[in-house]
């Protein structure tokens, strides 16, 4: 299929498709006419790499362990791919910790502005004074 159908079959964008290629992510064959060609197991290749994209992974990392599902016998393979497995799993945690800090400072300021707000809705109302 070319890439307009893969496109369409994927909801990825050919611009996204085409820079999948360039990080080493997808492959294609080339017509006579230089277009894209892709199989039809690019629709799930393409739907792995943007769950990976989604899941906050970067092209460098991805280009890593996608050679496990492409090489799923190669013990060298699977050595590599889990220890960057590994490192991804770990950085996602230590965003998860800070994401967890940032939200209990915010909690802190929204318990701090709430009472704020009670208070400067019980407060009386000042008294204009005459000149």
């Amino acid at each position: 299929m070319r890439t307009g159908e893969l496109s369409k079959r994927t909801g990825v964008s050919p611009r996204s498709l085409r820079y999948y290629e360039e990080q080493g992510l997808l492959t294609s064959s080339r017509s006579d006419a230089g277009q894209r060609h892709y199989s039809d197991a690019a629709v799930q290749r393409v739907s792995l790499i943007r769950q990976l994209f989604d899941a906050g992974m970067s092209s460098r990392v991805i280009a890593t362990v996608l050679p496990c599902v492409d090489l799923p016998g190669d013990l060298g393979v699977a050595e590599e791919t889990f220890t960057a497995m590994m490192r991804e799993r770990d950085r996602i945690d230590a965003d998860i910790a800070h994401l967890i800090e940032t939200r209990n400072a915010l909690d802190v300021l929204i318990r701090a502005n709430s009472r704020h707000r009670t208070e400067l809705s019980t407060a009386p109302e000042p008294v204009a004074r005459s000149v």
